[in-house]
């Protein structure tokens, strides 16, 4: 089942406080991205970060699931609604993550 687009707006409206954020559509769900970086996925309505040291300081609850069948763990992020502690949760994961490899 694929993400309802208005969630997907949702959530990167959330975390447009760490910077600039895009999502694009991948593999019938969204891969979302912050000043380039991709940092999470949204998956059937669920929002999904890559865990990182940083984020998981930062994290209320710690629940690790794989955002599709075969994926490694993700963070589940399910306090979407706070959107100063998505922002500084995706700043951090951001941060720690390595700069994209360029393409030729």
């Amino acid at each position: 089942m694929a993400s309802n687009i208005d969630f997907v707006q949702y959530i990167a409206d959330q975390c447009s406080g760490a910077g600039e954020i895009r999502v694009k559509k991948m593999f019938g769900d969204y891969g979302i991205y912050c000043d380039g970086k991709i940092f999470g996925l949204i998956c059937d309505d669920c929002f999904f970060v890559k865990p990182t040291t940083a984020g998981r300081a930062l994290l209320r609850t710690i629940d690790l699931r794989p955002p599709y069948e075969g994926a490694k763990d993700y963070f589940y992020i399910a306090d979407v609604d706070d959107r100063d502690y998505v922002s500084m949760l995706v700043r951090a994961t951001c941060n720690e993550l390595p700069m994209p490899k360029q393409k030729k």
